[in-house]
């Protein structure tokens, strides 16, 4: 089964059933509903009646009283139910009155967003800003012909999917539409989603797992400033080490006093050691320390973070290759990970900082930075596309918690489910 039947193929058959479901439950229902509505009347009315003059605290206190009661009621229905079944018989009283003497202590919930529920939030913008322009391209077209497919070009292009994917998709959905032998921009659709789909899908392998050892894993973290790396290193560092894996940082960007000071402030907030050298110091040297110290503690993962002078390459391309050199003379096979960070938000900016940073460095992954601000997550796949560098956590938003392992299929529903 494709990536694409998988996330939408049984769409509509789900939605049947789902509508069945319900219509069954409230056939079910129905014979109860006018005996339980007078019920609920009736309780109301007398738990009401003990507080005339009601503060906030006390409404709260009456609306826990009602609850309350009304649980007994269905309990006691559901006894007497049973009874009945098994030829028995049980008499109750319907309601049971309450006094309300001292309101009932409020007991404050902490949501919990779902990992599905984090792509939905973070992706909306994304999300409907394409979702609009496509259903409203499709429907102010009446024909499919070439200036359709030159306008649905150019939709693509301003939705950040990148020139390439663009072009590609255009040209398989001409193909399309003569295979199938479509006139109407709405046979279309459903095409459109599923070459979106495979685009990202390709052979099927999305690599998008940390590749996590079963001693130390060294993490190294590149990407220009400003695209939200060391914030994601401290979101990471409390994430894994809730998870209960002791966790390490190095400061590597020697070069701007603020983004050693910004990782000192994450090791505190979220309470995990952090290695520092002194200001200007060779960023080799510091990751070496960082090395040694985590080897010598048993550390779990080591997050190092470098700097980002994109517009200097030829430097920032020599001091990553004698970082690694340090980091392999301590562990041969690592870098276990080299994950560039990118700003969602900047959409083709992106893209071209991938490009530019996959000639400086071997990279084995992203860090998809800042996506619940933009309309440009489209460009998920245009690096998928032209780069092939799988994306292996996402930001979700602000919150210490918002970051999370990258799931192609969760992102490919956010991105794409309201638009069938």
């Amino acid at each position: 089964m494709g990536l694409f039947d998988k996330l939408f193929g049984n769409k509509e058959e789900k939605a049947v059933e789902e509508v069945a479901e319900v219509a069954s439950e409230e056939v079910v229902d129905a014979d109860n509903a006018e005996q339980d509505e007078l019920v609920v009347e009736k309780i109301s009315e007398e738990v009401s009646e003990e507080i005339i003059e009601a503060s906030a605290e006390q409404t709260q206190a009456v609306d826990n009283a009602f609850s309350s009661v009304m649980a007994d009621y269905y309990a006691k229905k559901a006894a007497a139910k049973a009874a009945a079944e098994k030829g028995e018989e049980i008499h109750f009283e319907a309601v049971e009155t309450r006094k309300v003497s001292e309101p009932a202590p409020v007991i404050e919930e902490t949501f919990v967003e779902t990992t599905e529920e984090k792509y939905n939030r973070s992706l909306e913008k994304t999300r409907t800003g394409f979702g609009a322009r496509l259903n409203a391209f499709l429907a102010n077209f009446r024909r499919v012909d070439e200036d359709f497919f030159e306008e649905l070009e150019e939709l693509l292009i301003l939705s950040d999917v990148g020139v390439s994917v663009a072009t590609n998709l255009t040209e398989e959905l001409r193909y399309e539409a003569k295979l199938e032998k479509a006139k109407k921009p709405e046979e279309l659709r459903r095409v459109i989603i599923e070459k979106l789909v495979d685009i990202y899908e390709k052979d099927g392998n999305f690599n998008e797992k940390i590749n996590f050892q079963d001693g130390l894993t060294v993490m190294l973290f590149v990407g220009v400033n400003g695209v939200g790396k060391t914030t994601s290193i401290g979101k990471l560092a409390h994430k894994y080490k809730a998870e209960g894996k002791k966790v390490m940082l190095v400061a590597a960007d020697t070069f701007r006093a603020g983004a050693v000071a910004q990782l000192v402030e994450w090791s505190r907030r979220v309470d995990v050691p952090v290695v520092v050298g002194p200001e200007k110091a060779d960023p080799a040297s510091v990751v070496f320390d960082g090395m040694e110290k985590a080897v010598a503690e048993g550390v779990d993962i080591l997050l190092i973070d470098t700097a980002g002078r994109l517009q200097n390459k030829d430097n920032l391309m020599a001091e990553l290759e004698k970082i690694g050199r340090i980091i392999k003379r301590v562990i041969p096979e690592a870098p276990h990970e080299t994950l560039l960070a990118l700003d969602a938000s900047t959409g083709q900016n992106a893209l071209s900082q991938a490009k530019e940073f996959s000639k400086i460095t071997p990279l084995t992954g992203l860090v998809l930075t800042k996506i619940d601000g933009t309309a440009k997550g489209g460009v998920v796949l245009a690096i998928r596309e032209e780069l092939d560098i799988p994306v292996k956590l996402i930001g979700f938003g602000e919150k210490i918690d918002d970051i999370g392992q990258f799931n192609s299929e969760d992102f490919m529903t956010g991105l794409l489910a309201e638009i069938l």
